[in-house]
């Protein structure tokens, strides 16, 4: 077993912990950013259906539009697939979506006006109302309430970066929209070689709690025990600025979490770097989607709204304007319990 000199005097058990965070680093404020829940409906403007670039923007290194003012893209109504929108979600005009702002760029996060939601989750619910004849009506809420308020009707779709799992697919239906994936963030030069389950042995790593990327670390972390090994010792923080201070501190030795907003850090900051590149699920594939109370009956729909859009290129435009091309899918389905 390969040992790690700096990780001596660490413990070795797989645990998590919760720590108390300090000031947020001024790359993270966005990703700090969290209300419960507020109607943003109008916040990002109706646009045209280009959503051309916008002025301002964040300026500095910032690979994207940041700025307020920015228009979403647009689609048009699909007739057919209004209609065979169940009546509970058409008869008021309106799609209740859902979504973060604490996963950060380029998912959802405010915008330098600190008000606006924008990022690639609100766009690809924008397109799909728009193709199902609604109104977007876009609410921001925290990941650890999502579940329990889409159970409780308080919206009706969420757009967070939600991957499907067996777990989930016991209570929410899903129509996907993207592939998933995720990396390490870690100090710039660490050269750790993070990547692979050998490679977490006695690691301390950072990790959003309830999250698919803590699920993979720990069915890694029982393999290794399996296998004689060190497990990582895994630890959740109340804020990702808080984890940027761990890092730098040397108390973590890295960060698994979303490949898209790591890779974002990453090129806004001259500190730090990513390793890895992991479909959450290898080597199957897991698949970022649309999340519904189980048997609404709207899943199904919903994906055939969603695959317009990749026909159409609307939906290539969403995925180019964030630099999410790598993830695009070339088709949208339902997932549901019956039909993972």
């Amino acid at each position: 077993m390969t040992q790690h000199p700096a990780d001596a005097r660490r413990h070795r058990l797989p645990r998590r912990r919760v720590l108390a965070g300090a000031a947020s680093l001024p790359v993270l404020a966005a990703l700090a950013a969290c209300a419960d829940p507020t109607t943003a409906s109008s916040a990002a403007g109706s646009g045209g259906s280009d959503g051309g670039a916008s002025d301002g923007g964040s300026g500095g290194s910032s690979p994207i539009d940041t700025s307020g003012t920015q228009k979403r893209i647009r689609t048009t109504v699909d007739e057919k697939l209004a209609k065979a929108v169940p009546e509970s979600f058409r008869k008021d005009g309106k799609l209740t979506v859902a979504t973060t702002v604490v996963g950060g760029p380029p998912l959802c996060f405010m915008a330098d006006d600190n008000k606006t939601p924008i990022g690639s989750e609100p766009d690809i619910a924008q397109l799909a109302a728009d193709k199902l004849g609604l109104d977007l009506d876009l609410k921001i809420t925290s990941w650890e309430n999502w579940p329990l308020k889409l159970k409780a009707g308080e919206f009706e779709v969420v757009h967070s970066n939600v991957g499907i799992n067996d777990e989930r697919l016991e209570t929410f239906d899903f129509a996907s929209y993207r592939r998933a994936f995720m990396t390490f963030l870690v100090t710039k030069g660490a050269g750790l070689g993070l990547g692979e389950p050998d490679s977490v042995s006695g690691r301390v790593i950072a990790v959003g709690n309830g999250t698919n990327q803590e699920a993979l670390l720990m069915r890694w972390n029982e393999d290794l025990q399996k296998d004689g090994k060190d497990p990582a010792e895994l630890k959740n923080f109340s804020s990702d600025a808080d984890v940027l201070l761990a890092l730098g501190a040397g108390r973590i030795d890295a960060y698994l979490a979303p490949y898209e907003t790591m890779s974002y850090v990453a090129s806004t900051r001259d500190d730090v770097e990513t390793q890895g590149k992991i479909d959450e699920l290898s080597p199957g594939k897991t698949l970022v989607a649309a999340t519904f109370t189980r048997g609404t009956g709207i899943a199904e729909v919903y994906a055939k709204a969603l695959q317009a859009t990749i026909d159409e290129g609307t939906y290539a435009k969403v995925l180019d304007r964030w630099g999410l091309t790598e993830e695009a899918v070339t088709e949208c389905r339902a997932h549901t319990k019956e039909n993972p």
